[in-house]
């Protein structure tokens, strides 16, 4: 049983989806939810990727703008607070 749909249910729906799209439409119809389904997948571990990288590359260029202020002397204890 899926989230409370039982096989009853998946044969009415089943029913309906015939009626309505007809029997030749059904393997381009989940063609192209396997095909939403995939690059829905791939898309979502990119960005995962992406965004550590984007992470890492900000948290370098705050460490960065850190040691540059406190070699030019311009930074203040109190508004340069350790991130990590």
């Amino acid at each position: 049983m899926i989230g409370g749909i039982g096989i009853p249910e998946l044969i009415v729906i089943l029913v309906i989806v015939l009626i309505i799209f007809g029997a030749g439409k059904l393997p381009e119809i989940g063609a192209g939810l396997g095909r939403g389904i995939q690059n829905f997948k791939k898309a979502s571990k990119e960005t995962d990727g992406n965004d550590k990288k984007t992470i890492d590359k900000n948290h370098d260029n705050i460490k960065t703008i850190e040691s540059n202020n406190l070699q030019e002397g311009t930074g203040n204890s109190e508004n340069n607070k350790d991130i990590s």
